[in-house]
C-alpha cells in the first residue's frame, strides 16, 4: 500500500493536472509548430505582422484550439485580422462565418472587402447583420464562436445581449465554445465605461455569458498586463502609443445545454 506521503503526492498531483486541465492547457507541439507557421506565412500583411506583437495571434489560436475541418464564426470582425488567422487554421476543409454590424462600415472602409478578396480568404462567408441576429438561421453546429475586443461594443451600441448570446447559443453544436476576449475595466466602473474607455468589466461578462447557458471551460493569462492603470480609452483609435497594451482578459465556454 502507499504510504501517507506519498498519497498525499499522488493527489496533490491529480489536482494540479485537473487545475491545468480547466484553466485550459496549451495544445501540443504539432499544434504549436503549425501555429507558428501559420502567422509567419509570407502572404501574411505586413499591417497584420505590424499587429501580432500585441495581439499574440499563435497563442490567441492555440487558446481557440481551433483545427482544420472545423466551422468557426467570428462576431464582429471588423477589418479581419482574427478572420483571417481563422481562415488559415481551418484549412483545408474548414469555414469561417466573419460577420460585421451596418454601424461597422464606417470604421473599417475598404479594408474589409479588400481583404476578403485575398486567397486566404476563400473559405471565409462574408455575413451583414446585426448582433442581436448575427448568424443565419441555417448556420447551426458550429464548433466554434469568436468574440475578440468587440463585447464592449455591444454595451454602447445598446445590444439585446441575451438575444445576442442565445442566438450564439443555438449556433454552436453541444459542447461548442464561445470565446470571448476584451479590455478589462476596472472594478467598480460605471456602466458607461465601455462607451467611454472601450473596456469592460469580466464579471460582467461571465455573468452574462453564464445566464445565457455557458459554462467556463478555461481562460489564459496571454494577453494580461499588469501594469494597465485601466482609466485609458483602448480603442485603437485613441490609445496612441499606448495601443495593444490594454489588459485583456480571455474566457472559453462551452454550449451546456438546449434550451
Amino acid at each position: 500500500m502507499l504510504g501517507a506521503p506519498r498519497i498525499a503526492l499522488a493527489l496533490a498531483t491529480a489536482l494540479l493536472a485537473a487545475c491545468a486541465t480547466l484553466r485550459g492547457a496549451g495544445p501540443g507541439d504539432a499544434a504549436a509548430a503549425r501555429f507558428d507557421a501559420l502567422v509567419a506565412a509570407p502572404d501574411r500583411t505586413p499591417e497584420d505582422r505590424a499587429l501580432d506583437a500585441s495581439r499574440k495571434p499563435a497563442a490567441l489560436l492555440a487558446f481557440l484550439r481551433v483545427a482544420p475541418g472545423q466551422r468557426v464564426a467570428e462576431i464582429g470582425a471588423a477589418n479581419g485580422y482574427t478572420a483571417e488567422l481563422l481562415a488559415r487554421a481551418v484549412a483545408p476543409g474548414g469555414t469561417v462565418y466573419a460577420q460585421n454590424p451596418r454601424a461597422f462600415a464606417k470604421y473599417v472602409g475598404d479594408a474589409w472587402p479588400k481583404r476578403l478578396a485575398s486567397p486566404a480568404m476563400k473559405n471565409v462567408v462574408r455575413v451583414d447583420r446585426e448582433f442581436e441576429d448575427p448568424l443565419p438561421a441555417e448556420v447551426r453546429g458550429l464548433d466554434l464562436v469568436v468574440m475578440n475586443a468587440v463585447f464592449h461594443d455591444t454595451y454602447w451600441m445598446r445590444v439585446d445581449r441575451g438575444r445576442m448570446l442565445r442566438n450564439i447559443h443555438d449556433a454552436l453544436r453541444p459542447g461548442g465554445a464561445l470565446v470571448v476576449i476584451d479590455s478589462t475595466a476596472k472594478p467598480g466602473s460605471e456602466p458607461n465605461t465601455p462607451y467611454e474607455l472601450h473596456r469592460v468589466k469580466e464579471v460582467w461578462v461571465r455573468s452574462e455569458l453564464e445566464a445565457a447557458g455557458f459554462g467556463l471551460e478555461a481562460e489564459s493569462s496571454f494577453l494580461r498586463n499588469p501594469a494597465d492603470t485601466l482609466d485609458w480609452s483602448a480603442a485603437p483609435n485613441e490609445a496612441g502609443e499606448k495601443r495593444g497594451t490594454s489588459d485583456r482578459f480571455a474566457l472559453r465556454y462551452v454550449k451546456k445545454y438546449q434550451y
